[in-house]
Parts: structure tokens; C-alpha cells; sequence
């Protein structure tokens, strides 16, 4: 019998990173060993597959509401002394919509760093019916994402249902195989029963990846917890916004859909619009495709003489290179300062939730957040 199933760790999701990049010593013939630089960027690629059959809607309201939250503790991950970047990739399965030659499989996002883009999707999810073949969508997402061949990066799968997981022509275990060559974790989540899940063979296809099996109530209510510091984070919030700098054909278009992320995110609590504006002041809220703050400092072959007038906001189209090159310079500044406040009063925050959290948890996001710790200690991260 076709059940409940979608889900979204996002959000779940994020970011924490990969790490395990140690310094390298480069020998030469009758000269003293030269430093090799490390790799400068490390990933944590995370995909999420989203059953979408039937009634899942507490699963999709946890995953809405507890998006931010996920992405927050991942921001928090240090490999060494560097802030690993988050990349999510959204996939969801088992909906009468689908094509039934796809394996009723859609690939919404190929990893991103876009957590706007992730949001809006998420938000957009809706349910129907369906057959749900676990290995089969597994298998597309190693087959169709780009991975990396990085192996210090940390690579994981999280897929979450409650049918069986040995539906469907692509067995699991064929999956898990390819899996582990590719150096992905596949972390599973069953929404049920603890033992029913076992008995479905979703324990078995963690465990041969070496990733985490995890049951949840997926009806659960969300809580959401108040904090003295919230009313002046949204107040930072809206200053925040005005030092976005829109450009290029999608400007107008990405700053509204900021907005409209915003307004999603207090639809379930201030509290929750609180979690997003902090993960706005993260280095993990990245925007250089349509932000020139973002894209002059990201983009390595940014050069202002690259931007036409005419998708620039009205007020910098008549201003020169130089003049624009200023005004983008003022509003990081701004930026930064705004971030800073943001930050110290969520240090505050968080203090003041873990008092008062210690007998409220989040399915969702407690099961995210310790597969994601468990695993990321192996490639020696730390959280601060």
C-alpha cells in the first residue's frame, strides 16, 4: 500500500565540507623540500532524493521548516583552519507524474550552492501516487551528477521513504556497488518504524556503503524556539538585502526570489526566518550569478567591463567602471559589517536554544546533522 513519502533534508540542507587536505612536501635533487599548496577548496556534495509519492506532507513541512536550521550547523564545520563550501543536488521519485520509462525519477537540481534555488524547489514539491524504486533513482544520481574526483571531498547520498527498498529493476545492491566506487556515502531514512525499516532492507542499504540508517516520525511538528536576539536579526535581515547589487538578465528575477524565500521561511515561525538570515550571513549563502558583491570577489575572471548598462539597476547604469567598482566596494563593507552583528548575536542565540532545546528534538534535522557528523569526523572536520 502506496504511503506518505517526500522529503528534503535540506534542506536539508544545508553544509559542512570535506577536509583532509594535509600539507605535501615536493622533493628536489640537491634542493631543500618545497611546501606544495593544498587544495584551496574543499566540498561537501550532498545529493537529496525525495520520494514524492502519496502524502508525505509532514515530511515536506520538517524539511521546510527545518532547512535553515541544517544548513546553519553545517556552516559551523572547519576542515583545519578552512570553511569547507556545500553543494546539494535535488532528485525526487516515485510520483504518478513522472515518466514511467524514467523509473518515475526527475533530477530537479544538479548540485548547487544556490540555497535560494533549493529553497524555491522545495517549496514547490507536491505529491502523487507512484512507485518507488530506491535503487533505481540511487543509480541515476551517481550516473547523472558530477561527483569530483576529489577524494579529501565528502559525498553523500540521503534518501528517505517508507516502502520497500527493493523495488524496482535496479537492485540496491548493485547500486550501493557503484556507490562505493565513486566514494559516495548513501545514507538512508526510513519514515516509520524503526525494525519495519530494517525489515525492508533500508538498514542494509546503508549499511553497505558504510553510510547511517535512521528511522523518523515524519508527522512529527517541527519546534521552533524564540530567542531574545531574534526581533534585531530580522531588522539586520532587511539592511542585509539593500546591499545586494543586481545584475545580468536574471537580477531582478534572483532578488525576488530572496525575497519570496524570506517570506517562505517566516510562513512557519519567526524563528525560522531568523535561521535563514543567519545562514544569509554565512559564507555559505553565495550568489555571484547575479549579485556583483558576490561575483567580483567569486568569479576569477570578473572584470566590470564585462557588465552592460542595461542589466544594471537603474541608479548604476550611467556610472563608470571605476564609479561601479567603488559602489560595489561600499556595499560589501556594509555587507560584512551586517554580517558581523549577525553572527555574534547568533553565538548568543545559539546558547540560549541548547538550554532550552534539551528535551525538543527535530527528526529531520537530528538525523541529518549526526549522519553528517558522524561521517565527516573520518575526514578529520571539527565544529566550533
Amino acid at each position: 500500500m502506496r504511503k506518505i513519502k517526500i522529503f528534503m533534508l535540506l534542506p536539508l540542507l544545508v553544509a559542512c565540507l570535506s577536509c583532509k587536505a594535509e600539507t605535501k612536501k615536493e622533493m628536489a635533487f640537491n634542493a631543500p623540500s618545497e611546501t606544495i599548496e593544498p587544495v584551496k577548496e574543499h566540498f561537501i556534495k550532498v545529493a537529496l532524493l525525495l520520494d514524492t509519492s502519496n502524502s508525505m506532507d509532514g515530511l515536506i513541512d520538517q524539511a521546510k521548516a527545518q532547512l535553515w536550521e541544517i544548513v546553519n550547523e553545517l556552516s559551523y564545520a572547519k576542515c583545519k583552519s578552512q570553511r569547507p563550501n556545500l553543494e546539494i543536488a535535488l532528485y525526487e521519485y516515485g510520483n504518478d507524474n513522472l515518466s514511467e520509462r524514467e523509473g518515475y525519477i526527475r533530477k530537479i537540481l544538479s548540485f548547487t550552492e544556490d540555497l535560494d534555488e533549493i529553497s524555491k524547489e522545495l517549496f514547490s514539491l507536491t505529491t502523487n501516487g507512484g512507485s518507488e524504486y530506491c535503487g533505481t533513482v540511487i543509480q541515476y544520481s551517481l550516473e547523472n551528477l558530477d561527483w569530483g574526483n576529489n577524494s579529501d571531498d565528502l559525498k553523500m547520498i540521503f534518501i528517505a521513504g517508507n516502502e520497500p527498498f527493493t523495488q524496482g529493476k535496479v537492485n540496491y545492491k548493485d547500486a550501493a556497488s557503484n556507490a562505493k566506487e565513486k566514494n559516495v556515502v548513501v545514507n538512508t531514512i526510513f519514515c516509520g518504524d524503526y525494525n519495519n525499516g530494517v525489515s525492508s532492507n533500508w538498514k542494509d542499504g546503508a549499511q553497505l556503503t558504510y553510510g547511517d540508517y535512521m528511522s523518523i516520525n515524519h508527522n512529527q511538528q517541527t519546534v521552533h524556539i524564540d530567542s531574545p536576539y531574534d526581533d534585531v536579526i530580522l531588522q539586520l535581515n532587511i539592511k542585509l538585502n539593500k546591499t545586494y547589487v543586481p545584475y545580468g538578465s536574471h537580477g531582478r528575477k534572483k532578488t525576488a526570489m530572496q525575497k519570496q524565500q524570506d517570506d517562505n521561511a517566516a510562513g512557519y515561525s519567526k524563528a525560522n526566518a531568523v535561521s535563514r538570515t543567519v545562514s544569509k550571513g554565512s559564507h555559505l549563502y553565495k550568489n555571484s550569478t547575479w549579485d556583483l558583491v558576490d561575483a567580483e570577489e567569486e568569479i576569477e575572471d570578473f572584470s566590470y567591463d564585462k557588465i552592460k548598462k542595461e542589466d544594471l539597476p537603474d541608479n548604476l547604469k550611467d556610472k563608470s567602471s571605476t564609479e561601479l567598482k567603488v559602489y560595489v566596494s561600499k556595499q560589501r563593507k556594509e555587507r560584512e559589517k551586517i554580517q558581523k552583528e549577525i553572527s555574534d548575536l547568533n553565538e548568543k542565540r545559539r546558547l540560549f536554544i541548547v538550554e532550552k532545546k534539551k528535551d525538543a528534538t527535530n527528526g529531520l534535522e537530528n538525523a541529518m546533522i549526526n549522519a553528517l557528523k558522524k561521517q565527516a569526523e573520518k575526514k578529520n572536520y571539527s565544529w566550533n
